[in-house]
């Protein structure tokens, strides 16, 4: 049962939420898939405010579904409760850090799933499963109530199996979430970025003929960006998890040494840097986004990985996406097939701020395009 920390199975006739166990819901205690945490937690006293609000709307909650130990890692594996299983291939990773929550739509276990996105945590699972995924814009959604990472990054986003299942997932979140209509006249820009497998970067193109001609861009600030990615993180998980390394026994040994990592390179100095890199990878994608609907390139740079006890997997699997936390945009994950292989590919659409509505009708008219 590793999809699964704790399975409830709420009675009733609305769609069934797997909620990932870094956000709060009464009466559960909320472990971060962390031994450490867990021995410490309380049953939460209340919803966290997207519980809450999904709840309101009829959604019942299937359970709170497995991660990486305290989201610190974008592979799903985790040593403590177990790796959720891949679906398209058991041999891969399913992804992180939100692997139960993508499992869990992908299996059929599950009509919804949030999960957290700091570095990629909702797109890269979705992407490995399958799956659709949305990371929404930064503050849009109330972060009450969900495990911090890094609250300058972190975001709740919802997963489904298709577009209309994220879009139902958005409306739980946000009451009254809509997608605008689909218009022919938007356009999209190709973002191009070096170490993608060209059959990725190649699928993707395919997919995206299908809505009509694109524009090639390029970004200045996408490598930095990633690296900002890090040092933001770095500076903030510390403040939640440093503590954590006064019981080592109770941590996986990557994750004990990835904190002592982050505590390194928080004390290097640089913060500032990172801070002005958001700044000017903001200010890029803005102006990209100016005269373009949206923004295209791959999720992964390569299809998922097998599970690598050297920890590299990590950045292969992070290389493409925590660039758009630091930005503060939404970007919607959507499988695409990968010519030659039984497992698809995923293209992600980045929005301008705010714009999940377009991102939306743009996916699912993309969906549509690529359904046989």
């Amino acid at each position: 049962m590793t999809t699964w920390i704790l399975k409830t199975d709420e009675p009733g006739d609305g769609p069934r939420l797997a909620v990932k166990d870094a956000i709060d819901v009464a009466g559960l205690p909320t472990t971060a898939g962390c031994q450490a945490v867990a021995e410490r937690a309380e049953p939460a006293a209340v919803d966290a405010p997207v519980v809450a609000s999904a709840r309101a709307q009829g959604a019942r909650i299937a359970g709170k579904t497995n991660l990486n130990e305290l989201c610190m890692a974008a592979d799903g594996v985790n040593p403590w409760t177990g790796t959720p299983v891949n679906p398209l291939d058991p041999s891969r990773v399913p992804g992180g850090s939100s692997s139960g929550s993508a499992v869990a739509v992908a299996t059929g276990e599950a009509d919804v799933a949030f999960g957290t996105d700091t570095s990629g945590s909702v797109r890269i699972p979705a992407a490995c499963c399958g799956i659709a995924g949305l990371k929404t814009t930064n503050g849009r959604i109330p972060l009450e109530g969900v495990y911090p990472l890094s609250p300058t990054l972190d975001v709740v986003g919802p997963m489904g199996r298709d577009v209309a299942a994220v879009v139902l997932g958005m409306r739980l979140l946000e009451p009254g979430f809509t997608p605008v209509p689909y218009d022919p006249s938007w356009t999209i820009a190709r973002l191009r970025v070096d170490g993608v497998d060209p059959a990725i970067d190649a699928a993707v193109d395919d997919a995206l003929r299908r809505l009509g001609p694109f524009t090639d861009v390029t970004s200045e600030h996408y490598a930095d960006a990633a690296t900002a990615n890090g040092v933001i993180i770095s500076d903030e998980a510390p403040r939640q998890n440093g503590r954590l390394l006064a019981e080592p026994d109770k941590l996986s040994g990557r994750i004990a040494r990835r904190i002592q990592h982050m505590i390194d390179v928080s004390e290097a100095g640089m913060l500032d840097w990172a801070l002005g890199v958001r700044k000017s990878i903001r200010a890029e994608l803005d102006a990209i986004l100016a005269r373009h609907t949206a923004i295209a390139l791959p999720v992964l740079t390569c299809l998922p990985p097998e599970p690598d006890e050297a920890d590299e997997s990590d950045l292969v699997l992070t290389a493409l996406v925590g660039q758009i936390n630091v930005a503060g945009l939404p970007a919607f994950a959507l499988p695409v097939p990968m010519p030659g292989s039984h497992l698809p590919t995923s293209v992600q659409l980045i929005g301008r701020a705010g714009a999940e509505d377009h991102l939306c009708a743009l996916a699912a008219t993309l969906e549509t395009a690529l359904t046989p």
